[in-house]
């Protein structure tokens, strides 16, 4: 199952958060940050998002190896949103992994490493709040988090891929 259709089996889902308005307004911020950037084309914001998805990944899956899945949902919670954090990048990148990060996603969409910089703190929280789709409304049963569980592809397959995610969406709104 594509991560396209585990996100809209948690919108569909009414002990689930996730929510078409909460979807549409992470689109609308990616797109109105990618609009902001100067000299950033409409085709680099699926590979930015590709990009700083992938690592992501990797930082959730080694938090999730050393500390648990309860630490890894609570940063989920904690700075998922649509509001630039350089909380929620420090949470998950050190600086070196930081600079690392602006140089892929530069080498990718011709983007500065300081551009890259700047936009973090927008696209890190958009990421997570992407991820908190998934999770279990307040008085819900907690049954785990499909759309994190899927992100991080505990099967393996390696099927995830946040700029294809996010034209799907973008299709589907």
């Amino acid at each position: 199952m594509g991560m396209f259709d585990v996100i809209a089996g948690a919108i569909a889902n009414p002990n689930t958060q996730g929510s078409n308005s909460q979807v549409a307004s992470i689109l609308g911020a990616v797109q109105q940050m990618a609009g902001q950037q100067q000299g950033m084309s409409a085709a680099a914001t699926p590979a930015l998002m590709s990009t700083v998805g992938s690592f992501v990944r990797s930082s959730l899956q080694e938090k999730r190896q050393t500390q648990g899945d309860n630490v890894v949902e609570n940063l989920i919670n904690q700075f998922a949103g649509t509001s630039p954090n350089t909380n929620a990048v420090q949470a998950l990148f050190n600086q070196g992994q930081q600079q690392e990060v602006a140089g892929a996603v530069a080498n990718k969409t011709g983007m500065t490493s300081q551009a890259v910089l700047a936009v973090l703190p927008l696209l890190v929280p958009l990421v997570l709040n992407l991820l908190k789709t998934g999770s279990s409304k307040a008085g819900a049963a907690a049954t785990g988090n499909p759309v994190l569980s899927a992100f991080l592809d505990k099967d393996g397959d390696g099927d995830v891929d946040l700029g294809d995610l996010m034209s799907q969406a973008s299709r589907f709104m």
